[in-house]
């Protein structure tokens, strides 16, 4: 059964715990017991373990069936599918010195594959290789790879790196003296090219590395975490329990959908009858599951988990998708997208507050009743920002008068019949032009605008702001009054994969907006690009060039960098601000996600080796775009030159 609901949880596929089995010919009564023992699937090996291809002779293997676990009869798909996960024999060697058990191990491995396959099996186990050098093993995965169907194969690695003062354990594992599984994952899956089949199942144990090490891994492909009953710890009353690192761990991977499976003999002798952690564990009979107890404390971990924010259950279907950038000037934005946009209560009360400290700050208390504050909105869509505006008037019991400039001809169908229905007529013009078009009657005091994007200029705000800050007066007020754009270096595997499988260049030279989440940030978020608005200098440029050096720390270790999250920090006046640069972020806020921009290789930084990157704005008469490279450890070439995949129109 399922590890429980949750008040508000995700209904992700991490709710289900496995477990890891010996051998059992018998497998309808293998599946039947640890089923009714709680776990909703098993890891189970596929062959006898006993059995090696060099010790059949060529005429009884011709003659008899594979020597594998029983027919595929003894369940039915359904229940194979569902329930099994194929676990590749442990004794296999592909990359050993000894010419017969990398022979049998080649033989064994593809049988075990396809039999696994033929079953419809959903995932199949891959053992840990054997020794840092895995170029056989990959080779023969990548083949089987190349004509294998939906099924994933899960490379088993431990969840494993010394640090300077611990003693490796694991010698086979040992880089530049030190240990770290993640280079073996690494080698392994770019001798497999990023393949979308090959996945990781990490062995948990009872020492964790440091949490920038192990942040590696949730930019990574992980399908399981499995856990050893060794790893448990035992608490004032002789139950299981995880040390406070690994609750936190196994929180994180419930939050990314990682399956957990608990492996190993039981450790802990708990007390028959039902656990303390669950009232609904006994079964008829009394009989438990040995493993039980480790069951219900991980039940117990997941039912604990905080509920996901109201935000964060809204964003749920949008986690890693990619999307194109809006393109606001070329394009109308259609009323669903509108829709969406002014839900963000969050964003326009920013607004709201920031439209009453300058109105406050432009007209004393003495002269409230008597001065009229002339404030343009431009891009005004279908209202919120004058809402916003005339609700911060009331509350500072300031008076105003307003331009609505609006673009985008559906929209002002709506902002007239908004003035009718609100009672605005003496306090609303509605102006349906672009603003850089627009011969303004008077000057503004206030300018607000929201037309900011997720990298902050990447829907043209400087451009457009440019153009219509003619219309404002000397000393008036622009809300925004700057932002900032700001990158950090990821590890998103899915979303490079899901580029990749387009095949062409276009895809990899594209900014996505994307609601980052299986990814791994590397390192602390640096500025880019900041915009000031009012800007009247005569020299002022749009176009930018910053360059960057980030510092991972040290005790990550090796990384794989597929490309740059981006974000904004926009200050709308004074204390006001609003963005989604993740120290400052405004709380509970939707209307943006982050912005991606992959590279077309990815790029290993070694640990303690930084990172140099290059970032461009680049400005032409009809299009503004970004270009982008790494410099070192290795040079990357220059992304989308000329802007010949990617560009914003003017």
């Amino acid at each position: 059964m399922p590890l429980g609901e949750r008040y508000g949880g995700d209904k992700s596929e991490s709710r289900y715990c496995g477990v890891e089995t010996e051998f059992d010919d018998d497998m309808p009564n293998l599946l039947s017991f640890n089923t009714h023992g709680g776990f909703d699937f098993v890891l189970a090996t596929l062959m006898d373990p006993d059995y090696r291809p060099s010790l059949v002779d060529d005429h009884t293997s011709r003659s008899r069936a594979l020597p594998f676990a029983g027919s595929d009869l003894v369940l039915s798909l359904s229940q194979w599918s569902s329930h099994v996960v194929g676990k590749i024999s442990s004794w296999i060697d592909l990359d050993s010195d000894d010419e017969t058990l990398r022979k049998d191990s080649e033989i064994a491995l593809r049988q075990e594959i396809a039999w696994a396959s033929h079953l419809s099996l959903q995932a199949c186990l891959l053992p840990t290789p054997k020794g840092t050098t895995c170029a056989n093993y990959a080779k023969c995965v990548n083949q089987i790879l190349q004509s294998l169907s939906g099924m994933q194969l899960w490379l088993r690695i431990p969840l494993e790196k010394s640090e300077d003062d611990i003693e490796a354990k694991n010698p086979d594992l040992m880089v530049d003296g030190q240990i770290d599984s993640w280079e073996l994952w690494n080698s392994f899956r770019l001798l497999n090219e990023h393949h979308t089949q090959l996945s990781v199942a990490l062995d948990i144990l009872s020492s964790l590395p440091s949490a920038s090490s192990v942040g590696r891994w949730f930019g990574e492909p992980v399908r399981a975490a499995i856990i050893n009953t060794n790893s448990f710890l035992t608490n004032a009353r002789g139950y299981p329990c995880l040390s406070k690192r690994h609750q936190r761990l196994a929180t994180a991977f419930f939050n990314h959908s990682i399956q957990l499976v608990i492996s190993g003999q039981p450790m802990h002798n708990v007390p028959m009858g039902a656990s303390e952690l669950n009232a609904d564990t006994q079964v008829e009979g009394g009989w438990r599951h040995p493993l039980k107890s480790y069951l219900d404390y991980v039940a117990y971990l997941y039912q604990s988990m905080d509920p996901l924010p109201e935000q964060e259950r809204f964003e749920l279907g949008y986690r890693d998708y990619l999307q194109s950038p809006l393109q606001p000037l070329m394009d109308n934005l259609e009323a669903q997208t509108y829709e969406i946009f002014e839900k963000d209560t969050v964003k326009y009360s920013q607004y709201q507050r920031a439209v009453a400290k300058a109105l406050i700050d432009r007209v004393p208390d003495e002269n409230a009743s008597t001065v009229t504050t002339v404030l343009m909105v431009v891009g005004a869509g279908r209202g919120p920002l004058v809402r916003a505006s005339l609700q911060a008037a009331e509350e500072t019991e300031r008076k105003l008068k307003i331009y609505a400039v609006e673009k985008n001809p559906n929209a002002v169908v709506t902002l007239h019949s908004l003035v009718k229905l609100e009672g605005w007529e003496e306090v609303v013009t509605i102006i349906s032009s672009d603003m850089r078009n627009w011969d303004a009657p008077e000057k503004a005091d206030i300018l607000v605008s929201e037309l900011l994007g997720s990298f902050g200029d990447n829907e043209l705000s400087p451009e457009c702001l440019d153009g219509a800050q003619r219309f404002l007066k000397e000393d008036g007020i622009s809300i925004p009054s700057s932002y900032t754009s700001f990158i950090q270096p990821v590890t998103a595997c899915k979303l490079y994969n899901e580029i990749k499988s387009h095949k062409d260049l276009v895809h990899f030279e594209t900014a996505y907006v994307v609601k980052l989440h299986r990814v791994a940030r590397l390192a602390h978020t640096q500025s880019v690009f900041t915009f000031n608005h009012p800007e009247y200098s005569t020299k002022a440029s749009n176009q930018r060039y910053k360059k960057l050096r980030f510092d991972i720390p040290s005790d990550t270790g090796s990384s794989l960098v597929h490309g740059f999250a981006g974000y904004f920090d926009a200050t709308l006046y004074k204390d006001v601000h609003l963005g989604i640069e993740p120290s400052t972020a405004t709380p509970n806020m939707f209307s943006w996600f982050s912005i991606f921009f992959p590279l077309r290789t990815p790029v290993c930084v070694p640990p303690g080796t930084p990172l140099d990157v290059h970032f461009w704005r680049c400005c032409g008469s009809t299009k503004v775009w970004y270009e982008w490279c790494v410099a070192s450890p290795s040079p990357s070439p220059i992304h989308n030159t000329n802007g010949r995949s990617y560009w914003v129109g003017l």
